[in-house]
């Protein structure tokens, strides 16, 4: 008799199948050992990857910032808030950067920054950067400080998208309005102008309008904190687009302290209005200065607490790509001077009737804090960091050691060790090394391989 095993008494169609499925398996999982050894890297791959630490390799140049603030009485301490790099503070007037946001912060997105006129040690951060590009990250609310930024708690806010000003009452730290103008790409509730007189423990809308308009700028009067002005845009930022203006667009006046508003619309444009900034003179409360988006927009003054405004200056400069501007600030001790930012900063000594342009290591300007006790001491955000001058912008602190650089897309190649390549938002792409053999990364280590912000790099 023939064994059993005998391969005459197999049926060999029916094999056919099983060895096709055990084929496709092993494509899939390589021999049992293979995939038993792949099933163990899974399981290790997590512990892998919290062992691995990131190294900041550059580039050492600065990154858009769109929130700039300085301590009265003291000419060496400010802060700046990026819009991906987090909150920084110098202590020696730009020399150099610490940043003080990275272990608190759940967000690198940065929109306002405040520092308590009565309490230096209280500072109020906004994140949500409300000039929106379309590469724009949104906050998650508002963190406080009670100890000059060594520490950091969450104060709130959650939804409020872009937060694009904070305003803090002259002698009570923990009484303070925060403009938010919402989220960007969609209507939501959680925007306008909200006030806290605890410290931010609790929140009250005291300005809303609708839930496609948010506040964008918010000024106070340096005389009488009660006394406030609130700009509202309605806008909506799209993949392809960014819808600047409508009907709820609109400049606000409180006179006690946020309870109640009124809008203003004497002398200012009829019809659509865009994106507004509004700043307060402390040298003459009664000015106010309106820069409006509109199609008959400008700059406006009123001599009379916002009662009437005149169209003072309509220079288009001062209105180019106006939802990425529109930032107007008045000089503390001298009503005839105002300062316009845009693409430069504009500088006006006879009552906005005229201007000249001040230089500046970098174009697209976004945020001014001037010393009240001293004029000529000031502190600029623009899309390529934060720069201090003590001599009214003929000269500026540089911005080359502040590493907040936005890059779009990021590529390596084969070398050893191999390089980096990118491009930074408002500026050049480059490449970098990802090690050397030197003690760190040092500027003649990298080099421009072409222009534009937004460029792919495709190493050969």
């Amino acid at each position: 008799m023939r064994s059993k095993h005998d391969w005459r008494n197999l049926d060999l169609y029916a094999l056919i199948p099983r060895v096709v499925v055990l084929f496709l398996a092993l494509l899939v999982t390589g021999p049992p050992a293979q995939a038993a050894e792949n099933e163990s890297a899974d399981e290790a791959e997590p512990a892998f990857l919290e062992a691995m630490e990131f190294r900041n390799i550059g580039p050492f140049r600065g990154g858009r910032v769109t929130a700039v603030a300085g301590v009265p009485g003291d000419s060496q301490t400010y802060f700046m808030g990026s819009t991906g790099g987090g909150v920084w503070k110098t202590r020696d007037a730009g020399t150099t950067w610490k940043n003080i946001s990275d272990e608190s912060f759940e967000v690198g997105s940065i929109g306002a920054v405040a520092v308590t006129p009565s309490d230096p040690n209280v500072i109020y951060v906004g994140t949500g950067s409300a000039c929106p590009r379309g590469n724009v990250s949104p906050g998650n609310g508002v963190y406080r400080s009670t100890d000059a930024g060594k520490t950091w708690q969450h104060i709130g806010l959650d939804e409020a998208g872009q937060v694009a000003r904070i305003r803090v009452h002259p002698k009570d730290p923990d009484l303070v309005y925060a403009a938010a103008l919402g989220h960007i790409f969609g209507p939501n509730e959680q925007r306008g102008v909200f006030k806290s007189s605890n410290g931010g423990s609790t929140w009250e809308k005291v300005l809303f309008v609708n839930d496609r308009a948010g506040a964008v700028d918010l000024a106070m009067d340096p005389s009488n904190p009660r006394i406030l002005f609130a700009a509202i845009w309605e806008a909506e930022r799209k993949p392809w687009t960014l819808e600047s203006g409508g009907d709820s667009s609109g400049l606000f006046r409180s006179m006690d302290g946020g309870d109640s508003w009124e809008e203003l619309t004497e002398g200012l444009p009829e019809g659509i209005k865009g994106r507004i900034g509004v700043s307060v003179s402390a040298a003459d409360t009664n000015r106010v200065w309106a820069l409006v988006e509109a199609d008959e927009g400008g700059l406006f003054r009123s001599d009379d607490g916002g009662d009437n405004f005149k169209l003072i200056n309509p220079d288009r400069n001062f209105r180019q790509r106006a939802w990425y501007y529109t930032h107007v600030f008045a000089d503390p001790q001298n009503s005839q001077t105002v300062y316009v930012l845009n693409t430069g900063i504009w500088k006006s000594i006879d009552g906005g009737k005229s201007f000249t342009y001040i230089r500046a290591p970098h174009g697209d300007h976004h945020d001014l804090w001037i010393n009240p006790d001293d004029p000529m001491n000031l502190i600029n955000g623009n899309d390529g960091g934060a720069n201090v001058s003590f001599n009214g912008g003929e000269s500026w602190s540089t911005q080359g050691n502040q590493p907040t650089a936005e890059m779009y897309r990021v590529a390596v190649d084969n070398q050893f060790p191999y390089r980096v390549y990118g491009c930074q938002q408002d500026n050049s792409c480059v490449s970098l090394p990802s090690r050397t053999a030197a003690s760190g990364i040092a500027r003649h280590d990298w080099y421009v391989i072409g222009g534009c912000e937004s460029g792919h790099v495709a190493v050969d």
